[in-house]
């Protein structure tokens, strides 16, 4: 853990990273097929929309406004979940976050959890934590449960185990499921529906025992005190209804003003994350309610470098997120190297922005280069984050921190030279002359250092005998 509190940051830069994941063809077969699946689902479902372009713009200026008043809307939803039974905890970082719910859970007098799926608690590493106070906490979020079965990390937002096989899952299922509940069955193949089947068995056992579930949101209203989980399996759904004690971690940028800004959201996450026009499950409650649901009810909000990130005017937009994974199914980048090339939770193009802001620019610095800026991200987006010029601006402030290395130094020196015309004539005749002594049949080959890497691999045409400049002079004055 390091920077504000996220975790695996300080594993190798993304280059090296990548470089070991582009020898994997295995992932890269597995991440080509799932990502042109879900990218061609998402395009027929947008399809159907006429209005789908206002419906982004919809989307974009209620995560405006939202971020605008940040701080009214936060206490509106405090106001509202109190009023409605809920308990309201604010954790500035990680470790007061972890706090905070291993308190809760030790209040109990539990020592096992149930998990809906969660990128919140992801970030702030609440699984390890709880396991170094003695608590236990079991994934129920499908693709979760491959990961935490494997000791593997997720590799996308909404898919974690994309870079799996469902060969790879069923011997993951055989050789772990019965270390941590009920074993798989002994005839168990890689069909999904058996594979699904054997997870359902699972965690059935742990529906039913836990008393204590922890929870991510993907929407808060500030208007009712409503939270929302959206999922696709129905696991999430019986961990938010069947303990007795529900703690939620939500971001502090999950809020939304009114419950009709809801309706946006929910029209623009499925098409974009799934490829589908409604969430299977959505679970929406509102505190406690006597006899129905958990009986206790905490809220968690989050800051662990959301607050430090809003004060940029031009980063704070990549707190809009929906965690949709857009962005991440039409990267180029991501299709050959996968999640964990990022080093962070946040993976793909959003991650690429989302991660150093959090975390801070020095611990990610590799990461807003990571990407061709083709601008993919950002026609997909369904709340219109320009992430192409979060990456841009990301990318100036970590060259501006740096010492003037030797290219800060040839820019330096380009500058001076194309600033007066003198100059620069001067230096093009000086490299007419040199170009032509180390050209040989016309090209110039590998050059000295520092050129020596740029040149490995090109081949330069010798310059001509005459500039643009010299000849305009001469045929303008000839005529």
């Amino acid at each position: 853990m390091s920077g504000d509190g996220l975790v695996w940051l300080g594993t190798p830069a993304f280059p090296e990273a990548a470089r070991e994941a582009l020898a994997d063809t295995r992932l890269r077969r597995n991440l080509r097929r799932a990502t042109t699946t879900i990218r061609d689902k998402r395009l027929a479902a947008v399809g159907e929309l006429d209005d789908w372009e206002r419906l982004r713009e919809s989307g974009a200026a209620i995560k405006r406004r939202t971020l605008r008043h940040l701080g009214h809307y936060l206490e509106r939803l405090e106001e509202k979940v109190t009023a409605a039974g809920g308990v309201v905890h604010w954790a500035a970082d990680a470790a007061e976050a972890n706090r905070i719910v291993a308190d809760l859970v030790k209040a109990t007098g539990r020592t096992e959890v149930v998990k809906v799926k969660s990128m919140a608690t992801q970030e702030i590493g609440l699984n390890e934590a709880l396991a170094a106070e003695g608590i236990t906490a079991y994934e129920t979020d499908l693709a979760e449960l491959i990961v935490q079965l494997g000791d593997d990390r997720p590799s996308h937002i909404l898919v974690p185990a994309i870079h799996r096989s469902r060969a790879e899952i069923r011997e993951i299922f055989t050789r772990e499921m019965g270390r941590r509940g009920k074993d798989a069955p002994a005839d168990l193949s890689d069909d999904p529906r058996a594979l699904a089947e054997a997870a359902r068995l699972h965690l059935r056992e742990k529906f039913l025992s836990a008393k204590v579930a922890v929870s991510g949101a993907n929407f808060g209203v500030a208007e009712t005190g409503t939270v929302c989980v959206v999922e696709s399996e129905g696991n999430g759904r019986m961990c938010l209804t069947l303990p007795e004690t529900l703690i939620t971690v939500m971001g502090i940028e999950k809020v939304v003003p009114d419950f009709v800004d809801l309706e946006v959201f929910l029209q623009l996450l499925p098409r974009s994350s799934t490829g589908e026009r409604m969430n299977p499950y959505t679970s929406l409650w509102t505190g406690v309610t006597p006899g129905d649901g958990p009986q206790e009810f905490h809220l968690v909000l989050l800051d662990n470098g959301r607050t430090q990130t809003l004060r940029d005017t031009v980063g704070r937009q990549a707190l809009s997120c929906i965690r949709c994974s857009a962005c991440l199914n039409v990267c180029p980048v991501y299709e050959r190297t996968g999640g964990h090339a990022y080093g962070s939770v946040y993976p793909g193009p959003i991650g690429a922005v989302l991660t150093p802001q959090l975390a801070g620019v020095e611990h990610a610095a590799s990461l807003p280069f990571a990407s061709t800026l083709c601008g993919a991200c950002y026609d997909a987006c369904p709340v219109k984050i320009n992430i192409p010029e979060v990456l841009t601006h990301l990318r100036a402030k970590i060259v501006q921190g740096r010492r003037p290395g030797a290219e800060a130094l040839v820019m330096k020196a380009a500058t001076a030279v194309l600033s007066a015309p003198g100059r620069l004539s001067a230096v093009q005749r000086a490299s007419f002359l040199g170009g032509r002594v180390i050209a040989r049949k016309g090209r110039i080959g590998r050059l000295p250092p520092p050129l020596a890497g740029w040149s490995a691999a090109r081949d330069t045409p010798a310059p001509p005998s005459e500039s643009f400049r010299a000849w305009w002079s001469r045929t303008k004055e000839s005529s």
